[in-house]
């Protein structure tokens, strides 16, 4: 008697039913919508880190999936922030965020870009993601084309939309700093209003400083040597040889 064949699972099947052991898994995150949701992200990642270059403390990142499935699968529970900062752990590349290989942390922060293709899940579906299972305290998307900015923190368990200050600017408890929008992008002040730069911004202004102290010395020389030369005019018409007094 002929058996019947039976189907051979596939391989995504198979990996749908596997649970990963402890150790590296890839990020499986989509291309990005477009140059300014790139640049914004690696500028978000570059401020914080150079902010806190001397903390080994936190880790902070952009478009890395984060895998959280209560049953360890790579398969299931996953979601890839555009921009999340995670304190009180070490600080190290990673090839994605896997919650269970990192006691059970989620992201303190998550920044989330907006488009036409993402903003209703970023404003819906993600949202209550962060608010119910990340418990993340700090939410904020930004739409780098119309520069929309709307932060949340939660309060008992809920999502309170943060109030702006007069100058637009988002407060945030975790990173203490302020969030706001500087020449068309989404960037970081301190408590007492100082915009957070870049190295090559800080150089930048310093070499400007240095050039105003060169030309404040210059116009001080200048203000002298004009009053040295009345001074010799003077003594001349005095009868007085300025070169002989010293």
């Amino acid at each position: 008697m002929s058996q019947i064949p039976t189907a051979t699972p596939s391989l995504e099947d198979v990996t749908e039913s596997i649970i990963f052991p402890p150790g590296d898994i890839y990020s499986d995150e989509p291309p990005l919508e477009s140059d300014l949701h790139r640049e914004q992200i690696d500028l978000l990642i570059r401020l914080i880190k150079w902010w806190w270059r001397d903390r080994q403390d936190f880790y902070a990142t952009g478009n890395l999936t984060i895998y959280f499935s209560p049953n360890q699968k790579k398969s299931e529970e996953f979601r890839g922030p555009d921009f999340f900062v995670v304190l009180d752990t070490v600080k190290k590349d990673r090839k994605s965020w896997v919650v269970w290989q990192e006691d059970g942390k989620y992201p303190n922060v998550i920044i989330e870009l907006l488009s036409n293709s993402t903003a209703s899940v970023d404003k819906g579906l993600k949202k209550q993601i962060y608010q119910n299972t990340f418990r993340t305290p700090d939410y904020f998307w930004f739409d780098p084309n119309n520069l929309e900015l709307q932060g949340f923190h939660i309060l008992d368990g809920q999502y309170q939309e943060l109030v702006p200050t007069e100058s637009g600017w988002l407060w945030s408890q975790q990173l203490g700093l302020y969030l706001a929008i500087y020449l068309g992008k989404l960037r970081f002040f301190t408590p007492d209003g100082h915009l957070v730069m870049l190295p090559e911004e800080e150089s930048n202004q310093q070499l400007e400083q240095a050039n105003q102290q060169l030309q404040q010395t210059n116009q001080q020389l200048e203000q002298e040597r004009q009053r040295a030369a009345i001074l010799a005019e003077r003594l001349r018409g005095a009868g007085i040889d300025p070169e002989q007094i010293f």
